[in-house]
């Protein structure tokens, strides 16, 4: 049998034949094939070469193409088939062909390897990487935690766009507030706080004992004790080291990398500062134990913790679904709005309200005149 694959014409559509490669260059030759008791390679009536059947393999190729090999040929050479016929006759000449390809049981040991490896990297990020971060935590110096802080602040003034509010009076209020939950809480006066003027309804701590209220949250506020609570509870997270934590959780390996070389204020910790920090994206445990934080510290000022569920309830029941908030990852709100109600059970609010009325207002308008002063 022979097959003559040449064109007819150089404007005419190819036919169906061979093209073969030596080996030896990159010339394409086009051939024709016959089929005796070996297949030979011709062209123009002169033998190129001779490929016992037992000796050819398939080689990779696309649809609709054979491409062939030889053991005994030089090791590039190449025979490539389109015709349907060849093809056939070809392929039940040759008992061999598919000898050498990746059978059945090495595609199965080549998935099986790929989901090893699939679930090995799950259970790192699952299990490996948060007991990283809790052993690391401690161990991070508080110099380096506070220059993290200020690449994080600087990010979140950029994501949110977020000015300083310090009207004159609000600051006041403000720093009166906050200065009663820290001394209560046992917090040194490091800790760093303010208002920024946007209007999503969050709060937030940041490494280096820095926490931040947005107007949003203090538009949706209606007495001190709301406010009060939710700072206490960002000053748990702050007491806890949780942010800290949080950012090692989230960075991985790429923020570990950082950690050892010194590397916090390039695009790598801006990134995992605007990620986890900004959405205060900590786990159901670390929340848990802010929420109790903030409970011991209403408590101690003699003020009832309630009202801070009151507020998160709130938010969600208005924001959810809605963007960045501040339940967004935490536990359920109706749980933990319980959970302050059944605490304030077990004896009165009879402390001092933590602001008068006018300081109150002052507060509410703190980003009023003198928004966005510093």
């Amino acid at each position: 049998m022979e097959a003559d694959v040449s064109q007819a014409n150089s404007a005419a559509p190819p036919v169906p034949g061979a093209v073969f490669f030596d080996g030896a260059s990159n010339r394409r030759r086009i051939v024709a094939l016959k089929l005796s008791d070996a297949l030979e390679i011709r062209e123009g009536g002169e033998l190129l070469a001779r490929w016992a059947f037992a000796d050819i393999r398939r080689a990779d190729s696309p649809a609709g193409l054979l491409r062939l090999s030889c053991l005994t040929a030089p090791a590039l050479a190449r025979l490539e088939i389109r015709d349907a016929q060849l093809t056939a006759a070809l392929v039940a000449r040759c008992d061999r062909l598919e000898q050498d390809l990746p059978n059945r049981k090495g595609v199965a040991g080549i998935v099986g390897w790929s989901l090893a490896a699939a679930v090995s990297i799950m259970l790192v990020v699952l299990f490996g990487v948060p007991l990283a971060a809790e052993r690391l935590t401690p161990l991070v110096p508080d110099s380096f935690e506070r220059r993290l802080g200020d690449v994080a602040e600087a990010q979140v003034m950029v994501v949110f766009d977020g000015k300083p509010c310090s009207n004159a009076a609000g600051q006041a209020a403000f720093e009166k507030l906050v200065g009663k939950l820290r001394e209560t809480a046992g917090l040194d006066n490091s800790v760093q706080s303010g208002v920024l003027a946007t209007s999503v309804p969050n709060a937030f701590a940041l490494p280096g004992g820095k926490v931040y209220l947005f107007e949003g949250l203090l538009e949706k506020a209606e007495n001190p004790d709301e406010i009060a609570g939710v700072l206490a509870h960002e000053l748990g997270h702050l007491r806890h080291r949780d942010s800290m934590r949080e950012l090692i959780h989230n960075g991985g390996t790429s923020f570990l990398i950082g950690l050892l070389f010194g590397d916090i204020t390039g695009s790598g910790a801006l990134l995992f500062a605007s990620r986890s920090l900004v959405t205060s994206s900590y786990s159901r445990d670390a929340e848990t134990n802010a929420d109790s934080f903030a409970i011991e510290t209403m408590h101690k000022l003699g003020r009832p913790a309630k009202p801070m569920g009151e507020l998160m309830f709130r938010v969600t029941g208005k924001e959810g679904g809605k963007g960045l908030s501040l339940v967004s990852s935490h536990p359920l709100t109706e749980d933990r709005l319980a959970r302050m109600d059944k605490a304030d059970a077990a004896g009165p609010a009879n402390g001092q309200p933590l602001l008068s009325p006018a300081e109150w207002q002052a507060l509410k308008g703190i980003c009023g005149s003198g928004k966005g002063k510093v």
